[in-house]
């Protein structure tokens, strides 16, 4: 049986995440400041930033679907990535992050990301510039067994769950209908499928409706 845990397992994306491992049969435990409030079997209540080696050893992956989304806590996209990743240096446990569409590719060459388009919106450039940063710090990570998930740039908390995505790689990929969409549900499926089967090791992929 694979074992997970799920770090900020009591956020949105977190829960589901948790539901669809728990659902699949899987042994998984909710890392959370308080009252584990998701289906996972186990919880170990405690901030991110104090969790040990010990407190994650032995899990096949760790998810992290930490968030923060104020001026004053962004730059926890980098720190806190950087402890789990710290904590898990030279282990087997795969680290799979829940990340942002803003990084993402929009030319072949990859010199020009989501953010940096004219129809971005302002709102949450600041959000996509602190994600892209983490990103571009764990890609220096070569003891660690990461693999980073890009959502569609149309992620979406209350979407319906279709149950079929696309797998797609560093560019934004938009499906037959034009769309970069995807709703947390299917997302969650996604990050357990890649658990379960992928073998992305120290790469950034993304996903989309299809």
């Amino acid at each position: 049986m694979t074992s997970i845990a799920v770090v900020a397992a009591n956020g949105k994306a977190g829960k589901l995440i948790v539901k669809e491992a728990v659902d699949r049969g899987f042994d998984v435990t909710a890392v959370v400041r308080g009252e584990n409030k998701t289906a996972a079997q186990h919880a170990i209540i405690k901030d991110l930033f104090d969790l040990t080696a010990d407190d994650l050893k032995g899990f096949d992956a760790v998810v992290d679907a930490f968030g923060a989304w104020t001026p004053d806590t962004l730059s926890q996209h980098s720190t806190s990535l950087k402890h789990l990743a710290d904590i898990l240096s030279g282990t087997d446990t795969r680290l799979i992050v829940v990340g942002g569409a803003g990084s993402l590719y929009v030319d072949p060459e990859h010199k020009t990301q989501l953010v940096d388009t004219p129809d971005f919106p302002d709102a949450f450039k600041p959000l996509a510039k602190a994600q892209g940063k983490s990103l571009a710090e764990l890609r220096e990570r070569k003891d660690v067994r990461w693999t980073y998930i890009s959502p569609a740039a149309d992620f979406q908390t209350d979407g319906e769950r279709t149950g079929k995505y696309i797998l797609a790689g560093e560019e934004l990929k938009l499906n037959d209908r034009g769309e970069s969409i995807i709703s947390y549900a299917d997302y969650a499926i996604a990050i357990v499928d890649e658990i379960a089967k992928g073998n992305h090791i120290g790469q950034r992929i993304s996903v989309v409706r299809a």
